[in-house]
This record gives structure tokens, sequence and C-alpha cells, in this order.
């Protein structure tokens, strides 16, 4: 083998070498390459995953911070409700809805109040306080479709535990149950134009609807109890439960509110 020969193969030997040089760094660059990609794609997953986490925490903490009637009943001793609750209660749900003129209709003077229960009273105690009278104006009630007193609540359940609380106030008197569960309105209707009816005890949207289809007329009633203090298994009052709010609020301006102010009806607050 002569110079030129054996300097061409060492040239063609070095060529290869390179390429296998040049191979072997391109199949080692791949993977780096891979693996960086992983790693910021790990990186992108943890921080949504945090951000999902920030955004349940800050959730859940919202949820907390909402009080609950049970939180803030826990936190200070029951208050009696008085006449300024109600008055708060008309206004707050129908200041933005009435004209100026409606919500003066709508007030109630102090005079139209009877002393409220201040939580030592049963029901019975309470109305011996209120309608000190009572065996008389019995008496002298001889109207049909009316009553002298009603007693307000907020469910069927809480209208016959009343009736029980009435033993020993109601004498010779006759009570009738006026809510909507299994008793249609008509049948209602019929019981009290029958004969004469001294308590109702019931809801406020059954006893607006005998109001309005004039089954139930406010010519004999002098007293409106309210069953303000009483709290159900959520501790709500009729006051806190919206549906019987609102159906309250209607039983008040179908003549209520009217009569209490021209001096005829007494209103309280149990």
């Amino acid at each position: 083998m002569d110079a030129s020969e054996a300097e061409g193969e060492k040239a063609a030997e070095d060529i290869s070498e390179e390429k296998t040089t040049k191979k072997r760094k391109g199949q080692s660059a791949k993977p780096v390459k891979a693996k960086k990609k992983k790693v910021q794609a790990e990186c992108f997953v943890a921080q949504e995953k945090k951000n999902d986490d920030e955004d349940k925490d800050s959730k859940k903490a919202k949820r907390r911070r909402k009080k609950k009637i049970s939180n803030v009943l826990a936190s200070s001793a029951p208050k009696p409700g008085c006449p300024a609750d109600l008055q708060k209660l008309i206004e707050e749900d129908y200041s933005n809805k009435r004209s100026v003129i409606e919500m003066e209709e709508l007030k109630l003077a102090d005079s139209c109040f009877l002393p409220s229960n201040d939580l030592t009273h049963s029901l019975s105690s309470f109305l011996k306080e209120i309608c000190p009278k009572w065996a008389k104006l019995t008496k002298q009630h001889i109207e049909k479709k009316s009553v002298v007193l009603l007693i307000i609540c907020s469910s069927a359940h809480r209208t016959l535990e009343l009736i029980k609380q009435l033993t020993t106030f109601k004498g010779e008197s006759k009570v009738l149950k006026l809510f909507a569960k299994h008793i249609k309105v008509e049948e209602q209707i019929k019981l009290l134009d029958k004969g004469v009816t001294h308590i109702g005890v019931g809801t406020p949207g059954r006893i607006t609807a005998l109001i309005d289809k004039d089954g139930l007329t406010l010519k004999a009633l002098k007293y409106v109890v309210l069953d303000w203090n009483w709290r159900d298994q959520k501790l709500r009052r009729m006051a806190d439960i919206p549906e019987v709010r609102v159906d309250m609020l209607k039983f008040l301006e179908a003549g209520i509110i009217q009569a209490c102010n021209a001096g005829s009806l007494k209103l309280g607050l149990f």
C-alpha cells in the first residue's frame, strides 16, 4: 500500500468516525429535549391543580363566612318580637315596590299593637292578658262567617299545637282550624257559614284565600295574634320562611292594617 492509499483510508475512517459522533450526539440530545418538555408539562398541571385548590378553599371560606340563623342565636340570647320588628319587615319588603303614599298607608301606629309576649307566656296566659273580657265578647258574638280572634302561624302542624294550648283559655268558644293541608277552601267556607265561630287558627295563605272569597269577613274581628317568636326545627320564625313571610304580608294587606289604623282591631305578637 502506497502513501496516497493510506492517507485515503485514514480520511475515510475520520469521516466515518465524525458521522458516528454526530449521530450519537443527535441521539443523546433527543431524550434531553423530551425530558425537558415533560418537566414543563408537569409544572403546568401542578400549577393548574394549585389554582383549583385555591378556588375551592376560597369558596369554602365564603360559605363559612355566611351567617346562619343557628349561629346568630348561639351567639346571643333569643329576643322577643316587638312592633318595630313588624314595621321593619313591611318596610324592607315594600319600600322598593310601593310609592311614598302607599308606604304611608302600610304604616301601623303604636296604638294598633297589644303588649308583646316577653317569652315567659304560654299561649293561654298571653291571651288572658290581652283579652281580659273574653267571656263577655264570646257571648256577644253572633256573626257567622266571622271570628273574634285570629291566630296566624306558619304551618298546619303548628296550628294543631296551638289549638291544644288554647284549652284553658277558650272556655265555651268554638275554634276552627284554617289551613290548606287536606282541607278544601270550600269546606271551610261552609263550616264558617254553618254556625258561629269564635277563634280561627291557621296559616296566612289559607286565611287570606278565605277573605278574598268572602268566606271569612273582618266584621266581628277584634284581635289578630301572630305566632312571631316560635321557631321550627331549622330555628326559623314565620318571618324567616320566604313563602310564609310573603303570605303574612298579603294577609296584613287584606284589610288587617286598615282595620288596625281605624281602631277596630288590635294586633299582637306572641
